[in-house]
């Protein structure tokens, strides 16, 4: 029995044993080799990721190389265009303003109207009718043409002002667009149009001073290859980075363009001219006021004109300023010019006499007085009072030839003046050989015919008659100013000594007595001394006669005598009617405009 107790109970031992490790299974690991196994598996799993790993590393960096090198070009070229855009900018004109400061030109906001039919979504009539209601002067049957006239992007209006572009905007048609623009708006319409041109669709100057001071009007903020078209960057959304802009991108200046024009004298010189070109019927007709002084020029009108607001309106031929680019025969107001050469030469003194026949015959020319009569021995002054011919060739031909052509040439007839206008026309003198050949020459360019001039170069010789004898550059430019008015760039004026001032002194003085006296009596104002020169030629038909009927009548002054300072000249061409001279046609407008420009700049009587 002591024997089987320990047997029975080591029995019981190993089934527990069994019991609570039933469901476990044991590894049976063998020394050795089993180690080695393990090890290998590892390396190869290690092995594999490795692989893998540094072929995506070769397969990415193969991609990179590809898109990279290789095509890396095309790449940066793409990002570049979605990044980066060209850009035109727009840098506004400098404005334009008139001797007293007034805004007569200025850059500003303006729309065209698009009608696309295809996109309407109602008939054509039905938008026409609409539509006419806010475009100015516009045609019910002209819109429905044009909008018939294709089936997109037709034009039926344009240059429409925020207000109007707001109107069509409301009435929410759908197929009609509006399209925004900067245009040159002139306030002032055709008052100033022969001094200040225009601007076209490209915002270039094409006529008057917006074409002549270009320079001075476009502010230079790049180079024109920058300012034609501006690289830029944007962002993710495509607005542009302001930080991306060249520097100045943004600066404007202050300054504007300022003119020696007065806005108020140029209204009234305007109507005046226009009430006298109806009542003559006339072809054309100019009036210029010149600050002699200064060489400024305070008033210009030419008729007929434009509205510059409109210039597609009008016939290209009106937009030149013809008292700048065309020239004529000056005829009896080229007469105090001799004088004043002939007072230089010294063959002649204010207190000389001459010889004033009714008609007098030159290299078998006869030459006769308008009046044809004579009144036989006659001072200087009396000669300019009846507009004596025959003692006007009397007078110069006591010069010599050559000396005579050469004193004209010194004033430059037949050179250019450098004029800020555009286009400005040369006058005509013949040449020294054929001016000197005979007496005939000298003889017909005593009265201010066989040579030509434009009006404003007979406006310049006269102010130099009225300053003492220096011949002065005209200009409407006086100046670029800033915001404060103060002038920070200056226009360069050519002055000319070309009279003694003693002889300049002496034909006012005779000029003042042809309007006291003889045929300048028209341009009398009391208690004012004015003086004042008539001048009827007739016209040169261009091929070696004068018109029988054909006239440009003429009337040049000089105010105030006894303190010179103003010239202002009138010239009509061919004047249709009776009573065709320039103390009829042109000299009425230049006591007017004398009139204004006493009120306006304050002008007192004479002592």
């Amino acid at each position: 029995m002591k024997f089987l107790k320990p047997t029975f109970l080591n029995a019981l031992d190993s089934y527990s044993l069994r019991k609570k490790n039933s469901g476990k299974v044991k590894p049976r690991v063998r020394r050795g080799s089993s180690t080695v196994t393990k090890s290998w598996g590892n390396i190869a799993r290690i092995l594999l990721v490795w692989l893998v790993l540094m072929s995506g590393i070769i397969a990415l960096s193969y991609r990179l190389y590809h898109l990279q090198i290789v095509q890396g070009e095309k790449y940066f070229n793409r990002a570049q265009a979605q990044q980066q855009t060209n850009l035109r900018p727009y840098v506004p004109r400098r404005s334009i303003m008139d001797a007293n400061g007034n805004v007569v030109a200025a850059d500003q906001l303006v729309y065209d109207v698009y009608a696309h039919r295809i996109l309407l979504g109602e008939s054509v009539e039905n938008v026409a009718r609409a539509l006419v209601e806010v475009i100015p002067n516009g045609d019910l049957n002209d819109l429905i043409q044009k909008i018939n006239g294709q089936e997109t992007g037709v034009l039926i209006a344009r240059g429409l002002s925020e207000g109007e572009a707001d109107r069509i905007e409301a009435l929410d048609i759908v197929g009609v667009d509006l399209d925004q623009r900067y245009d040159r708006y002139y306030p002032q319409d055709d008052l100033l149009a022969d001094i200040l041109g225009y601007v076209d669709m490209d915002h270039n100057g094409q006529a008057g001073i917006e074409y002549s001071g270009e320079d001075l009007l476009e502010r230079d903020l790049f180079s024109p290859e920058v300012r034609s078209m501006l690289r830029v960057r944007r962002n993710a959304h495509g607005a542009i980075i302001p930080a991306s802009l060249p520097e100045k991108a943004t600066d404007l200046d202050d300054l504007s363009l300022k003119l020696t024009v007065d806005l108020r004298l140029q209204r009234a010189v305007r109507d005046r001219l226009r009430v006298q070109m109806e009542q003559f019927k006339a072809k054309k007709g100019a009036v210029i006021v010149l600050d002699a002084q200064t060489g400024g020029i305070l008033a210009l009108a030419c008729e007929p004109t434009y509205n510059p607001n409109r210039y597609f309106n009008y016939d290209f031929a009106l937009f030149k300023n013809w008292s700048v680019t065309d020239t004529y025969e000056p005829g009896s107001t080229f007469k105090p010019i001799n004088v004043a050469i002939a007072l230089d030469e010294g063959v002649i003194n204010p207190n000389s006499y001459v010889s004033d026949p009714a008609q007098v015959t030159i290299d078998g020319w006869p030459i006769a007085n308008a009046s044809r009569t004579g009144l036989g021995t006659v001072t200087i002054t009396k000669a300019l009072d009846v507009s004596s011919n025959t003692a006007m060739i009397d007078m110069m031909r006591r010069i010599p030839r050559e000396r005579y052509f050469q004193r004209l040439e010194e004033l430059g007839i037949n050179r250019p003046m450098g004029l800020d206008l555009p286009f400005e026309g040369v006058g005509f003198l013949k040449s020294k050989q054929v001016f000197t050949a005979r007496d005939i020459e000298m003889a017909v360019s005593s009265f201010g015919q066989g040579l030509s001039l434009t009006p404003m170069k007979l406006v310049q010789i006269h102010g130099a008659i009225a300053n003492g004898g220096k011949l002065i550059t005209p200009h409407v430019v006086e100046g670029l100013v800033d915001a404060n008015g103060d002038i920070q760039v200056l226009p360069d004026i050519q002055e000319t000594q070309v009279f003694k001032e003693s002889s300049a002194d002496a034909v006012v003085k005779m000029m003042e007595s042809v309007v006291e006296n003889g045929t300048g009596a028209v341009a009398k104002i009391e208690n004012y001394n004015i003086g004042g020169k008539t001048g009827t030629a007739q016209k040169h038909d261009g091929q070696g006669r004068y018109s029988p009927t054909a006239r440009i009548t003429s009337f040049v002054s000089i105010l105030p005598t006894d303190n010179p300072r103003y010239v202002v000249l009138a010239v009509i061409d061919e004047p249709q009617g009776d009573s065709l001279f320039g103390s009829t046609v042109a000299g009425p407008i230049v006591k007017d405009v004398i009139q204004s420009l006493i009120r306006l700049k304050g002008i007192p009587p004479s002592q």
